[in-house]
């Protein structure tokens, strides 16, 4: 009996995660096995953390039924589909079953709103609790806030949630009634960020690991008019000011069924160079007078940001690697932070004298071959950035010459 039960379960919650679209990393099916049982198969997404490892997380919804009209969203109010919806107790011993599996590592939850952000926001709140106090679970967990959530809910979201997220979707206020009609930018999304940097700032953290759970956010793009430079002065602000992990990006992909169908598709590309600028920005301590936007306000897609600017302002005055500040050095690409740190720490004992030394440091030389001077001296050879169309893509890319 309790296979059949559990079956059920398995199969509801795989047509609930089926068609997230929120953060985009790798994805997967995975059919997990319970006493011996395969179970029916459930998507696990891969999402990077710093420093590169790897975990699979469950991401999924209470409830694919939502009372908003989001434009782009597969589960927007009056759109024919299948709707599920777990309770919050369904949705922990569904989990826990996964998690226990050994299929997954952490979970990631949201929800269609229904009766209201505030009572939605309940159901996750709930089900976090359940979870940390009723199973003793001490995995990671990301819990969506719902647009018209409440401070104390943020608060107590915060307190079960390694990482809370708000989906501002578009980049400011004039861009969110093409993409969301029914949100309001400040009040709905914005504000529940800035309460969670206000709680992190001013309380302490009384929370089931003893620290507040991060914050992200997610902007669709391509489907409002914005520019890259609206995403990004945005993306400047939150972590800047609100104190962001990460901003993520989606380029927008039309679904059948919603007033968006017919717009484009956006390119892909557009989506990776905004991840690179955005990195550049929270990582290197790059400002936006420092990223190479065109006249349009959009990045080049045919060569990575920190590579276009180098083009403009490093070819022709490359860096002294003995004298340039850490700053300086993370302008060069292929240093990043710890390349920096290590040729910071090299100049400590010695000078350097040749390009082999950048390399024994693990610096990317043939990136930041045609940017450097090694002890007033350019590298013994030079790549030189050639644009090369991309058939898959339609979009060139740059390759070494």
């Amino acid at each position: 009996m309790f296979y059949y039960l559990i079956v059920d379960q398995f199969a509801k919650l795989g047509t609930l995660s089926k068609d997230m679209v929120l953060e985009a990393e790798s994805e997967k099916e995975c059919q997990p096995v319970i006493r011996g049982k395969s179970l029916p198969p459930v998507p696990i997404t891969e999402v990077a953390l710093p420093g590169g490892k790897k975990m699979k997380v469950l991401k999924t919804m209470l409830t694919t039924a939502c009372e908003r009209n989001c434009h782009y969203c597969p589960f927007r109010a009056g759109r024919k589909m299948r709707r599920e919806t777990f309770k919050p107790e369904e949705m922990a011993k569904t989990f826990i079953a996964v998690y226990e599996s050994g299929a997954v590592e952490g979970l990631f939850l949201s929800s269609g709103i229904l009766k209201g952000g505030v009572t939605t926001q309940d159901k996750l709140i709930d089900t976090a609790d359940i979870l940390r106090k009723k199973f003793n679970y001490r995995g990671y967990m990301h819990l969506k806030i719902m647009p018209g959530a409440e401070k104390d809910q943020v608060r107590r979201s915060m307190q079960l949630a390694d990482r809370v997220s708000v989906n501002l979707e578009a980049a400011n206020p004039g861009r969110l009634p093409a993409l969301a009609p029914m949100k309001k930018f400040a009040e709905e999304l914005l504000a529940p960020l800035e309460w969670a940097e206000e709680i992190r700032q001013m309380e302490a953290p009384r929370t089931w690991n003893g620290r507040w759970a991060s914050t992200s956010t997610q902007f669709v793009v391509g489907a409002s008019g914005e520019s890259d430079l609206e995403l990004l002065s945005t993306s400047e602000y939150l972590y800047k000011q609100l104190k962001l992990k990460r901003t993520y990006f989606s380029a927008f992909v039309p679904i059948e069924d919603t007033p968006l169908e017919n717009h484009p598709a956006e390119n892909p590309w557009r989506e990776h160079r905004l991840y690179q600028a955005s990195f550049l920005l929270r990582d290197y301590g790059w400002s936006m007078e420092d990223l190479p936007f065109r006249q349009d306000g959009h990045l080049p897609l045919n060569k990575d940001p920190k590579t276009a600017w180098a083009e403009q302002t490093l070819l022709h005055t490359p860096i002294e690697l003995n004298k340039a500040s850490r700053e300086q050095l993370m302008m060069v690409p292929g240093i990043g932070p710890k390349g920096a740190d290590s040729i910071l720490r090299a100049r400590r004992h010695h000078k350097l004298m040749s390009f082999d030394d950048l390399k024994k440091l693990g610096v990317v030389s043939r990136r930041a071959a045609p940017y450097v001077l090694v002890d007033g001296k350019l590298p013994a050879f030079q790549y030189r950035l050639v644009d090369i169309p991309d058939p898959a893509m339609g979009v060139p890319r740059a390759f070494p010459g």
